[in-house]
């Protein structure tokens, strides 16, 4: 059953109106900025949780509400859910948030990391693609494309994935696919295969597949990297 969200803290414009979302910042006040897409779930605690966990890394996280205040717990309506969100919708909605974190003061750079989960981990190479070198680092979890692929001629982001080995949802194949896709534009690819499921790093297990050993040394490497793109 879906509820409502009270995640959303902030505002930006839209092609179509206003755009809603959840901004942490370091307490320093500044840092680069980082992009978090969220799951089929919507905006829920966990996604607002890795905003904050970048943050206290030293980026200003944004993460953007695709589901417009929805969450669920329930993984038909979340799937129904992203049905209903085509990727070049969604990826007209996160490039808006590309441009309002870029233009926020708190954020040190030009460019943006992207990082997104499952549904987020799909839409997330496809944003690097559409805005090309507004996005210079782009970390996609268990996430690929269902489908065709979108044009990802312009991609100028080195990307670091992470997926599960055992995972069936979005298999081995599947990322491997995606590897292939982004060697075609000759920027940087690393994946690493973690021994667990799909959704190994959602602590909130909806799937049952959380492992906290390898969702911290996935996590480990996702702040060393974006850390070493950034700055």
């Amino acid at each position: 059953m879906s509820t409502a969200t009270f995640r959303q803290n902030t505002t930006f414009a839209t092609s179509d109106g206003e755009g809603y979302g959840y901004l942490a910042i370091p307490e320093n006040g500044h840092g680069p900025g980082i992009i978090v897409i969220q799951e089929w779930w919507g905006l829920t605690d966990q996604i607002a949780g890795v905003a904050d966990r970048l943050a206290a890394a030293g980026f200003v996280a944004l993460a953007p509400d695709l589901f417009g205040g929805r969450v669920t717990h329930n993984a038909a309506e979340g799937a129904q859910w992203m049905r209903d969100l085509p990727i070049e919708r969604a990826v007209t909605q996160l490039s808006s948030a590309v441009d309002y974190l870029l233009a926020h003061d708190a954020v040190t750079g030009d460019t943006l990391g992207a990082v997104g989960y499952c549904m987020g981990g799909g839409f997330v190479v496809a944003l690097a693609a559409a805005v090309g070198e507004k996005i210079s680092a782009a970390v996609p979890y268990y996430g690929a494309y269902v489908g065709e692929y979108p044009d990802l001629s312009g991609l100028r982001a080195a990307v670091q994935g992470h997926f599960g080995a055992y995972d069936t949802a979005v298999p081995p194949e599947d990322a491997r696919q995606l590897a292939a896709a982004i060697g075609r534009t000759e920027q940087a690819v690393d994946l690493y295969f973690y021994p667990a499921g799909h959704a190994f790093a959602n602590e909130e297990n909806h799937s049952g597949n959380y492992d906290e050993n390898q969702a911290d040394l996935a996590w480990q490497r996702t702040v060393g990297f974006l850390c070493r793109i950034l700055g």
